[in-house]
């Protein structure tokens, strides 16, 4: 009897433990916010366009900066970093997938991945905040009431300023950009104005693949064009240590829209510092999710004004760049191959 007894006490034990177990499942479940059990908790996904140098430069930093907030404000910021590789399915699906895991924000780098989410999050307004988008307005990412970003929106005239006082002899000049990238639209365009105002002749060269990145390079120098520029284009910067050792032997030097270009062989730019943007980025972010998107901006434009050049390149070119010097801050690298 007691043996009974002492059964039906053991059982009422463990049912009662699995109830208050199952009460305390059910309070820790996310919140249509998004947040984690933690009402301090906030996730965050970061989605690049592609895996190249500038763009992982940019996700790192947010990474960095949301881990620092984290630390600052005595929260947890859970994130994750993915990446489309290029293919738009792909981002969509990264898209959809952090609206249906209700994170609190969604950090897309660059100009496609940011379109996509975008409308990924449309019905759910979850908070998009882009980063490194050249043209927010061609790209059609102004005016939605969940949607801003950092823009590094580029000076085309002022680095082929500095194209013609490194030499002023310049008479012809490749264009090499992707049909593929919104980034390249505008600055192209500017490109081909200040070109024609100039009286030097235009040579253009598109490609959607690194294949096609080579052989673009390579019908520039069968061109014997002078100097290359490309903007801040994705797929170009992601071949560029690919076309950069023949540009620079052929004496082209390549003027870019990002130092990720320089870093991988490119001669010159002058653009906005990512690290920075990044930053930028992510504080803006922790806004959006803490206080809301009213009162912020269509979107940030980042301040640019630094001039990095490649020394080994330069060294190949056999170019003098010290005027470089008196134009704007100064920064020298070497090629790094990321």
């Amino acid at each position: 009897m007691k043996k009974k007894n002492l059964m039906k006490s053991l059982t009422a034990l463990v049912l009662s433990v699995l109830v208050v177990l199952s009460l305390a499942a059910c309070g820790a479940k996310p919140s249509d916010g998004g947040k984690d059990a933690d009402k301090d908790g906030y996730t965050v996904a970061i989605i690049k366009q592609m895996d190249h140098a500038s763009l992982d430069e940019i996700a790192d930093a947010i990474a960095a900066r949301l881990d620092a907030i984290a630390q600052e404000q005595n929260v947890s910021i859970h994130y994750t970093i993915t990446s489309g590789q290029g293919d738009q399915s792909v981002l969509k699906q990264l898209a959809d997938q952090a609206v249906a895991d209700q994170v609190d924000a969604i950090i897309p780098i660059a100009t496609t991945a940011a379109q996509v989410s975008a409308v990924a999050a449309e019905d759910s307004r979850t908070p998009v905040v882009y980063a490194a988008i050249s043209d927010p307005d061609t790209a059609k990412l102004t005016g939605i009431d969940y949607v801003t970003g950092t823009s590094d929106a580029l000076n085309t005239e002022y680095i082929l300023d500095m194209m013609l006082a490194q030499d002023p002899g310049v008479s012809k000049v490749g264009l090499l950009y992707s049909l593929s990238e919104p980034n390249s639209t505008k600055p192209i365009a500017e490109a081909k104005a200040y070109l024609e105002q100039h009286g030097i002749t235009c040579v253009e060269q598109t490609a959607n693949t690194n294949d096609e990145v080579v052989a673009a390079a390579a019908a520039l120098i069968s061109a014997k064009v002078d100097a290359v520029f490309t903007p801040t284009d994705n797929v170009i910067m992601a071949a560029e240590l690919a076309i950069a050792d023949d540009l620079a032997k052929a004496g082209i030097p390549h003027y870019t829209g990002a130092d990720s270009f320089v870093r991988n062989g490119a001669f010159a730019t002058c653009g906005v510092n990512y690290t920075e943007l990044g930053a930028r980025t992510a504080t803006l972010a922790y806004q959006a999710m803490t206080q809301g998107m009213d009162g912020m901006e269509d979107y940030y434009r980042m301040d640019g004004g630094i001039i990095t050049v490649n020394t080994d390149t330069a060294a190949v070119l056999k170019a003098d760049y010290s005027v470089f010097a008196q134009m704007a801050q100064l920064v020298e690298v070497t090629t790094t191959k990321d």
